[in-house]
């Protein structure tokens, strides 16, 4: 009896040793939590302050040799005039004209094409989805070059086609669609051929609405990506007049001499960032719901 008393005793005072342990550890573990994330919101957040402060800047302070955290004076006419000086009437409208009839488009196809290599039964189904997911593997900048002479030779430069056209299918989507349409019980679209359901009806009455999160999120993306591009219409657009937003800013702020205007081009960067920031806060949730229901099932 005097054995087990004696462990008892013991185990009771491991027992609180490792209570101890924890109360102590825990409110460590969770401050240098935190204190990591904080660290690493500045990190990603400084570049934003930077551009914002230095748009509200005059020229000379801007070239100073020892920069400055805070402008003496905010000119708030540096926006005014970044968007008389880079056109971005005419920018912003050709974004969003290129974005709105690309993301239309490119949603009809990859709803039909996920579609048929999730419901339709025919011959190479699998064999024609590896393919289109081995394409994945690719860098895009591999179909650079023969994009070009492809659009060179159908006389297309300097049009919204050439803009348009050549991104207009993406397997990412593809694959992100067609996983949250396995996930839609078989016996619905099996139910739905009983009763005579045409093919595309039932996609419209019942699995685009039950895969509307994820297409939500697809049209955000494909906005964002349209608005974000940069190489492609550089290469293809040559007019002032055609060009999008983010080649169009390039050199836009230059004077005869080559110098540049940096707060009038940061003033106009804020102002080009400003939406994708707006969409990113108000529909982050959209896009995180949208994805994590495409690949639990597939």
């Amino acid at each position: 009896m005097s054995e087990k008393k004696a462990f008892n005793t013991m185990h009771d005072r491991n027992m609180q040793h490792m209570n101890l342990l924890q109360r102590i550890t825990k409110p460590l573990t969770i401050t240098g939590t935190y204190l990591f994330l904080f660290a690493m919101a500045l990190i990603i957040l400084f570049p934003f302050y930077w551009m914002i402060i230095s748009s509200l800047k005059t020229l000379a302070e801007y070239r100073e040799a020892v920069p400055t955290f805070w402008p003496r004076a905010m000119i708030f006419s540096n926006y005014a005039e970044a968007f008389s000086t880079g056109n971005l009437g005419r920018l912003f409208l050709n974004t969003a004209y290129v974005g709105v009839v690309s993301t239309i488009l490119s949603l009809v196809i990859t709803v039909l094409t996920a579609f048929a290599l999730a419901r339709l039964e025919f011959k190479g189904k699998n064999a024609l989805f590896a393919a289109l997911l081995a394409t994945m593997m690719i860098p895009g900048e591999l179909f650079t070059i023969t994009n070009y002479q492809t659009v060179i030779n159908f006389k297309w430069m300097d049009t919204y086609t050439v803009l348009i056209v050549p991104f207009l299918v993406s397997v990412f989507y593809i694959y992100l669609l067609r996983q949250n349409f396995m996930q839609i019980p078989n016996e619905l679209y099996l139910a739905a051929k009983v009763d005579g359901t045409s093919d595309l009806k039932y996609l419209i009455k019942v699995m685009v609405p039950l895969a509307l999160p994820t297409l939500i999120s697809i049209t955000i993306l494909k906005m964002m990506g349209a608005w974000n591009s940069y190489v492609w219409p550089n290469l293809v657009t040559k007019k002032d007049e055609m060009q999008l937003i983010t080649n169009g800013l390039r050199n836009a702020f230059n004077d005869t001499s080559g110098n540049t205007n940096y707060p009038v081009q940061m003033a106009a960067v804020t102002l080009v960032s400003a939406p994708l920031f707006l969409v990113f806060l108000f529909l982050r949730k959209y896009i995180m719901s949208g994805v994590s229901r495409s690949g639990i099932k597939g």
